[in-house]
Formats: structure tokens, sequence, C-alpha cells
């Protein structure tokens, strides 16, 4: 790591510990580049780099003509055993959360679907994809699949809510486990679009398989979040 680099990772890990303790607090108004470079001792560039790399990861953001703030605190996403749904911990962070359904239709099962649910190609699925919103700020985007010989009939304002609720009282389907993979990944033109980023922002990418209490996959999702609104938290209890 060369000189600069070694600097502006230094500037940008301050900047973060003085709004993680509250020094610099949400929505306020961050010292200008000029008054960073005095602070710190360091160049202009260096500042800068600094709070390029802020703002892309979500910790801040700029207004024009205005200066530079910090942003909200990022949503937390559990990710060890759980019993809570997205609405319950959003909703314990302090933050409104919504769903909107953006499609709904059935589709055949290509090879790898098929293989998933033990069906054969061409047979009828479930293709749902939504959007999940924090206090009206988009912050994941969802395509799930599931086989329709499990769940038909199922509608648009039910999958606004709990999927796996529906899944239990519609359809009694038990949800037993879910295997997660999670992967970074960046938005292209159709996220950026859906999630209302720039293309090419940073995205966490999680692929999810829900097996019932048989040991069947009853459904498959990725999800992608705002890689500058989302927080992931994993608990290990030994």
């Amino acid at each position: 790591m060369n000189k600069e680099a070694a600097l502006h990772s230094i500037v940008k890990e301050s900047i973060i510990d003085l709004i993680k303790n509250g020094e610099y607090q949400t929505n306020t108004k961050l010292p200008t580049e000029a008054e960073f470079c005095k602070i710190y001792g360091v160049s202009r560039t260096t500042v800068r780099t600094a709070l390029q790399q802020l703002n892309v990861e979500g910790y801040i953001y700029r207004v024009q003509g205005k200066g530079t703030f910090v942003s909200e605190n990022k949503v937390k996403q559990f990710l060890s055993s759980t019993v809570e749904k997205f609405s319950e911990q959003v909703t314990m962070q302090g933050k409104n959360p919504s769903t909107k359904v953006i499609s709904l239709k059935v589709i055949e099962a290509n090879a790898t679907l098929a293989k998933l649910f033990k069906q054969n190609i061409g047979d009828p699925v479930n293709k749902l994809e939504r959007i999940r919103y924090v206090n009206d700020i988009p912050l994941q985007y969802e395509i799930a699949f599931l086989p329709w010989y499990k769940t038909p009939g199922l509608n648009i304002e039910a999958c606004e809510k709990s999927l796996f609720k529906v899944l239990e009282t519609q359809f009694n389907l038990k949800v037993k486990k879910t295997v997660e993979h999670l992967e970074f990944s960046l938005a292209d033109d159709s996220i950026s679009d859906k999630l209302d980023v720039p293309n090419g922002s940073p995205c966490f990418s999680l692929e999810t398989y829900t097996y019932e209490t048989d040991g069947s996959v009853i459904e498959f999702s990725k999800t992608l979040f705002r890689g500058d609104r989302a927080h992931f938290v994993i608990e290990r209890n030994y």
C-alpha cells in the first residue's frame, strides 16, 4: 500500500469512527474538504478519495451546493437464527418497512428449477418479483421461484406481507430451514433502476434455498441489497 492510499484509509476510518460514536450526527453537515485537510494534515486529494469511498459505502451523502452530510444508519439484516420477519427486524430499528410486488406470473421450469423442485422441464413455476422499502427508500430487490403444484393461487396481496406465513396458512407448508449464500455484486442497468442507485453501485447478492420439514425445496430466491443501505449481522453462540 502506497503512502497516499494509507493516508486516505486512515482518514476514512477516522470519520467512520466519529460517525459511529455520535460525534457526527445523522443528517448533519460534515466539515468541508479544506477543513478536513487541516484536521488531518493531509492533501485535498487524500480527503476527496476518503469522502468518495464513504459516499459509495453509504456513510455520507452529498447535496449539490450545500455540502456533505451524514447518512442515516444502515438497516441491519440478521443472518443468524431468528424468527423475526423483515418487517419486524426493520420496525425494531425504528424504521417503516413496506413491500411492493412488481410481478407475479407462472413460467415454465428450466433445467435448474426442475432439478431443484424435482419436477420436469416445462412444468409450471411461480415467479415472484418484489421490492422491499425502508422509509420509502428501496433496500432490496428479490426474485423468488416456487413450484406451482404446491402453491397454486398465490396472489399479489398476500405476497406483499410475509411469504412464509402465506406458505403456512394458505398452503399448509411448514418451513423448516433456509440455506443462504451471500456474495458481493455490482448493480447492472436493471438493478440500478429498481433500487434507485447508479449503475455499478456495490450490492450484496443473497441466494436463499427454503426447505420444508420433509427436506424438499419449496422456494429459491435471489435478493439484491443496496450496499449503501444494508448492514449484515451474524451471531454465533458457543
